[in-house]
């Protein structure tokens, strides 16, 4: 019987995308694994259809549900939302920029459970060589192994327990927005519950891997900015 519901938001990235469902098809609990593919290419589209059966995730194409074009991650989290509480499961979303331990998903339900008044649990985010990055910079001189922190919690890779699922819905989302890291962490506080970075369990985190656009930031920053402020992209 699946432990959790587990969702990946996807456009293009089909190379981590691939590793990320590889790794969580690996893990050592149970998990329902939905991608949801935000009009990515044909070729990426192609490719998520072809593995669905090997790899073992369910997947929605998101022009199959809506016109609007991506992102439509509020879309992706309402939707999720729905099928968790329905099943009554944990909500887990794992970006397809990360990857995976084989005991990650476990060691987190573990601290769900001893945990009641957990809102949000979050993983932190390591490189290749170990260390703490983005998007848990802010964090990477801590020495305890448990963060409860009133801080934003990225999404990376970011457990939501049912009773907060129970108390906030996703349906009252802004519409202006495109990312709610920072809103869901913030509510979630605001409804009483703690949020926890879990700093004894390491994802594997290769930054923006899945919003490839964002690279522009360190390649040419210009266009970076042009797109973020001019085009409004990226709100948060």
């Amino acid at each position: 019987m699946a432990k959790a519901l587990v969702i990946t938001p996807v456009k293009n990235s089909i190379e981590t995308t691939l590793e990320t469902a590889e790794a969580i098809k690996a893990s050592s609990v149970p998990v329902i694994h939905k991608i949801f593919n935000d009009f990515s290419t044909a070729e990426t589209k192609a490719s998520l259809d072809k593995n669905a059966p090997k790899t073992g995730y369910e997947l929605v194409h998101l022009e199959e549900v809506t016109d609007t074009p991506s992102p439509n991650y509020k879309l992706v989290l309402q939707m999720a939302q729905k099928e968790a509480v329905e099943k009554q499961l944990p909500l887990l979303v794992v970006e397809s920029d990360v990857t995976v331990e084989k005991d990650t998903i476990e060691k987190m339900l573990q601290f769900l459970q001893s945990h009641q008044n957990a809102g949000l649990v979050g993983a932190i985010t390591v490189g290749y060589d170990q260390k703490v990055n983005f998007p848990y910079l802010k964090f990477k001189d801590v020495r305890e192994k448990i963060i409860d922190t009133k801080r934003s919690l990225s999404f990376c890779c970011t457990l939501f327990s049912p009773d907060f699922l129970g108390a906030y819905d996703f349906m009252q989302l802004d519409q202006s927005k495109d990312w709610y890291d920072t809103f869901i962490s913030k509510k979630a506080i605001e409804l009483g519950y703690s949020n926890y970075v879990l700093m004894d369990v390491p994802v594997l985190h290769k930054p923006h891997g899945s919003r490839p656009w964002k690279q522009l930031k360190y390649k040419n920053p210009l266009k970076y900015y042009f797109l973020k402020f001019w085009k409004g992209m990226d709100k948060i």
